[in-house]
């Protein structure tokens, strides 16, 4: 059990966490033709707009209200009014998604009843759906931001009187899902017959593909139609914590039962919800599944010798962390520093002795203070690498100097193969290696070793 620790310093020094705006602008991006818009200031969506487009390296659709003084004194009906209508006239959006920002929250908008006007002043607007979030910036981190969009767009959208479809399934992913994560979370699904629907599903959407017109919208992820026909599904997968009020308001409004999961990553994560799909489908575990399983197991043979006895400092959202983290701790490896950014239920069962609620700072000097061996986060710890002299696992977003991001892949079976792969193929890099002239031998043995007369002492 973890000791859970929130920093109480007045300022962020090198930031860990991300804003719940962008957390849940990012989900939105994991829906079909549609347009995420932050109700704001320009420079709101313009840093959210840079991050993930430095992270992607893909076009992303992101607009802003464009508050400014005068309009946050005076009320953001206008703004958005306006950006409803310039939105749906030129990009032509399936969905328009807002969510608010800590100006407009500290302002008191009152975005629904804006929403409300609005529809009634302009009936065009009805062959657009609209879904608003309230997401402050100044509570909560990129994680909470993803799974109160979630909880919104299951919520309001789906149809209630729908017949049940026994080999459909929906499944809720954590925002610490990457799109290469989804991708094997479908392909292991579809191994058992049946049709899984991912809310949101950024596999569709940031998978790093050309599309063949551009769009203003989102490139592809569930459509309007999928996310209305959700209550016909006859289970909900809920993936990381964060997910479990999505999947409670899903059953609440539809009377689907879900099952969650706290982690895909590791080998009896990954056998728990292997169990769980030949339940669900009554069909048997397929060769190519149990060859993977096998895989796994021989790769942990493999690694264990490079993980065990490493302390391992690790920085990265709940569920992310919890699920990195847990199963480090079951190759042999030790959490010596766990920072996160947000409060979660599974922070105090977290396999470490303490658990900070706090940034980079924190992370760099718990891990120089335990004597680390590897430090794991996003990007934006590099620098903390580079002092202490200490190797650094990207992982989580931002991760902007390197490529390929969208293709990562550390859930299931083979998933949980590339980490161990990945990982251990770091610690082995800087595993300290003796030479010819490491050796402690006197000067008697060297001289020896020369052919030289012994010099006396």
């Amino acid at each position: 059990m973890a000791h859970v620790v929130e920093s109480k310093k007045s300022c962020a020094v090198n930031p860990l966490k991300m804003s719940q705006p962008l957390g849940a602008a990012y989900a939105f991006m994991g829906l079909a033709s549609c347009m995420p818009v932050m109700h704001g200031s320009q420079g709101c969506t313009s840093f959210g707009l840079v991050l993930l487009v430095r992270h992607f390296k893909e076009a992303i659709p992101l607009q802003t209200t464009a508050m400014n003084e005068t309009t946050t004194i005076m009320g953001g009906y206008d703004n958005i009014e306006r950006a409803l209508l310039n939105i749906r006239s030129r990009a032509k959006p399936q969905l328009i998604a807002i969510c608010s920002t800590g100006l407009t929250e500290t302002k008191g908008d009152d975005v629904e009843g804006y929403l409300t006007l609005a529809r009634k002043k302009h009936p065009e607007l009805a062959d657009t759906a609209i879904v608003y979030v309230s997401t402050p910036d100044y509570a909560g981190a990129f994680q909470d931001g993803w799974a109160k969009a979630v909880t919104t767009l299951v919520s309001q959208l789906p149809h209630t009187d729908l017949p049940r479809l026994p080999d459909r399934i929906n499944v809720l992913p954590g925002c610490h899902l990457t799109p290469g994560d989804i991708e094997e979370l479908r392909e292991l699904i579809e191994a058992f017959g049946l049709k899984p629907t991912f809310v949101p599903d950024v596999s569709g959407s940031l998978d790093g593909h050309i599309p063949d017109d551009w769009l203003g919208t989102t490139l592809g992820g569930t459509s309007l139609t999928d996310m209305q026909q959700l209550g016909a599904a006859a289970h909900t997968l809920a993936i990381g914590e964060q997910m479990r009020p999505a999947a409670e308001a899903l059953q609440k409004r539809c009377g689907v039962p879900y099952t969650l999961f706290d982690r895909l990553t590791g080998l009896t994560a990954t056998d728990a919800l292997i169990r769980h799909l030949t339940t669900l489908s009554g069909r048997p575990v397929p060769t190519r599944i149990k060859r993977q399983r096998s895989q796994l197991v021989d790769a942990m043979l493999d690694g264990h010798f490079h993980f065990g006895n490493v302390k391992i400092a690790l920085g990265a959202e709940p569920d992310l962390l919890w699920a990195i983290g847990s199963f480090l701790t079951e190759m042999g490896a030790g959490l010596a520093v766990c920072v996160t950014t947000t409060a979660s239920p599974l922070l105090a069962r977290l396999p470490s002795n303490e658990v900070i609620v706090g940034d980079l700072e924190d992370f760099e000097m718990a891990a120089k203070a335990a004597g680390c061996d590897l430090l794991m986060t996003h990007s934006h710890g590099r620098q903390a690498a580079e002092r202490l002299g200490k190797p650094l696992f990207r992982l989580g977003i931002p991760t902007f100097d390197r490529i390929g991001n969208s293709h990562k892949c550390y859930v299931g079976y083979r998933g949980t193969r590339n980490f161990v792969y990945e990982v251990g193929n770091v610690l082995m890099d800087h595993t300290p290696r003796h030479g010819p002239d490491a050796w402690p031998l006197g000067e008697q043995a060297l001289a020896a070793a020369r052919g030289e007369a012994a010099v006396s002492v």
